[in-house]
């Protein structure tokens, strides 16, 4: 495994953080060079499908060619982990399955859609009880969430459900960590800031999931379109953000992983402190577990892949509902 200091992890999915790197290609290799150290790590192209840039880092111009003819997605994020945008091979479209995405009924958006809120409040139920805190009114929203009539009605009964679920998770915290309430723009406190940074990481896992399935992310069901909001993104999001997110975050902290310390005044990371996450991120994802639905060991990574498919085959009329990714206890 690469050194943790260059922000390089093994992988399928790269990340990288070194600043004034930059990434370019020798024969069938993916080569990274920083200024005055020379090659600080290289990959198999071919094992390679998706790289994450943190900041000052660039592509040469013969890598993006190489990376658009091997399928290669190339995410660009902030130094702090904020998502920019990406570079998306021409080999990730298939027409046929963009058109029956574009032409989903209403109906169908909502038959969807209530399956991923139903299971995103499963879940978040499943999180609050392996920590003793579980609520009987996330079991009648989830109720509520099947019988939805129209899409406003599910939203509402998302956001209630979301209500009472941070409302029983702050309880979840140690003493010395501060959470009153989720924030966003900017995040009132370090659990916040975690919370929202592990979201968009975990958006950029969908993000390339859809992507290397050949949907488009920015047209949503749940979610409005609007010009540069991966709508489609944020609805598959739903259901990993309790039972993957917030337990990744309730890890970083009761296990010290992160410390008050390693906060920055605006509730940003340090940069030795974002490597260290970006580590244990990747670790994470790699994590296997035994998917609840197919009964067979998987990791994160491939858990979320496998529900681009499922949501894809949902699409296109290859299954007539949508299984979600759910976990009852």
């Amino acid at each position: 495994m690469p050194k943790a200091v260059e922000g390089l992890l093994e992988n399928s999915v790269v990340y990288i953080t070194k600043q004034g790197a930059q990434v370019g290609v020798d024969g069938g290799r993916i080569v990274v060079y920083a200024k005055d150290e020379g090659e600080i790590a290289s990959f198999p192209m071919g094992q390679v499908d998706t790289i994450n840039i943190f900041g000052n880092i660039n592509f040469t111009t013969p890598f993006v060619a190489r990376a658009n003819e091997h399928g290669i997605v190339l995410n660009y994020f902030t130094q702090n982990g904020q998502y920019r945008g990406s570079f998306v091979p021409e080999r990730n479209t298939i027409a046929e399955v963009r058109r029956r995405q574009y032409a989903l009924s209403e109906a169908d958006r909502l038959r969807i859609a209530s399956a991923i809120i139903r299971a995103k409040i499963r879940n978040s139920r499943t999180m609050l009880y392996r920590r003793g805190a579980a609520d009987d009114w996330l079991g009648e929203l989830m109720d509520r969430a099947a019988d939805a009539n129209d899409l406003d009605e599910l939203r509402g009964i998302e956001g209630e459900a979301a209500e009472i679920y941070f409302g029983i998770l702050k309880r979840c915290v140690p003493d010395d960590w501060s959470f009153e309430r989720r924030s966003r723009r900017p995040p009132a406190d370090h659990i916040n800031a975690l919370l929202s940074l592990t979201y968009s990481m975990m958006k950029n896992e969908v993000l390339s999931a859809l992507r290397q399935y050949n949907l488009d992310p920015f047209l949503g069901i749940l979610h409005a379109d609007r010009h540069g909001r991966p709508a489609l993104a944020l609805d598959l999001l739903e259901e990993f953000r309790p039972i993957f997110c917030d337990a990744f975050t309730l890890r970083l902290i009761n296990r010290g992983i992160l410390k008050h310390e390693d906060f920055q005044v605006n509730n940003h990371l340090k940069e030795y402190a974002f490597k260290t996450y970006l580590e244990r991120f990747d670790e994470y994802m790699r994590e296997e577990f035994t998917h609840p639905r197919f009964d067979y060991t998987v990791t994160r990574r491939k858990a979320v892949r496998l529900q681009a498919i499922l949501l894809r085959k949902a699409i296109t009329g290859e299954l007539k509902e949508y299984h979600p990714l759910e976990f009852k206890k």
